[in-house]
């Protein structure tokens, strides 16, 4: 029984540049470990613990996340060990190729029981990859999970719902995607730094999965249209009333009186 945690390696779009044209500059962005996955990372490795067994972290992107600066990063946040898919062809994906991507991932490990993700990702946030995921294995998938707790053969979570919570058992492997609240995660010690240095990663390319799904072609860019203000300031005793007369003559307001 393995839990598998998958994180995303990326850029933070409140780092990105756009220009006159519409263009996203990214050249002065970091990528780095998205922001939720910290969390996702040590609800694996705390259930890890509990289950007696290893907590393996798996990843997709760029070349630049099988480097050694992104090895470690992402193994100090307490995994056993890790496989990542690593090559520039793996850049830009969409949802749907990132899960079947990540789902052959899944497949390489023994006795996958549990994939664990964060609720989102930092850099499109559009919390779909677990959904995906969970179809691509066939496995059921749950989100917004606030706990996991072990028991006999499968697990019991407690899901966030619009009434408040529930806890459902789950017989079987199984995808959750779990809350930023799930866990407090703690700053790595300089002993789980030096220690992620030497934790084996296995990376992979292109060239040993499938493709992915045909992708989504970007024709251009624009920026939206900005409406030009009118910069009208009203002053002076009359002002409220003449800004009200002034929303009213732009069909702001209806001409009934309150």
């Amino acid at each position: 029984m393995s839990v598998v945690v998958a994180y995303k390696y990326t850029t933070n779009p409140q780092d990105a540049r756009v220009s006159d044209d519409g263009t996203v500059d990214w050249s002065r962005a970091k990528p780095a470990m998205s922001d939720y996955d910290p969390v996702a990372a040590q609800v694996g490795k705390e259930l890890a613990a509990k289950l007696g067994t290893e907590s393996i972290g798996i990843s997709v992107g760029p070349a630049v996340i099988g480097s050694s600066m992104a090895r470690k990063n992402a193994m100090s946040k307490g995994f056993s060990r890790g496989l990542i898919l690593a090559d520039d062809e793996a850049t830009d994906l969409n949802p749907t190729q990132y899960a079947q991507l990540l789902s052959q991932l899944i497949a390489r490990v023994d006795d996958a029981t549990i994939v664990i993700t964060g609720d989102a990702s930092i850099d499109n946030g559009a919390a779909m990859t677990s959904a995906i995921l969970g179809g691509y294995l066939g496995w059921p998938t749950f989100q917004q999970v606030e706990k996991i707790e072990p028991q006999g053969d499968g697990f019991v979570l407690t899901q966030q719902v619009p009434s408040g919570s529930r806890r459902v058992e789950v017989a079987g492997p199984v995808v959750v995607a779990v809350t930023s609240d799930a866990a407090r995660v703690p700053a790595p010690s300089m002993k789980e730094i030096l220690a992620a240095g030497k934790t084996p990663v296995e990376v992979v390319s292109m060239a040993d999965v499938e493709s992915a799904p045909a992708g989504v072609t970007i024709t251009g860019h624009a920026k939206p249209a900005e409406r030009e203000r009118k910069r009208v300031i009203f002053a002076g005793p009359d002002a409220v009333n003449e800004l009200v007369q002034a929303l009213r003559t732009d069909g702001v307001l209806d001409g009934k009186e309150a």
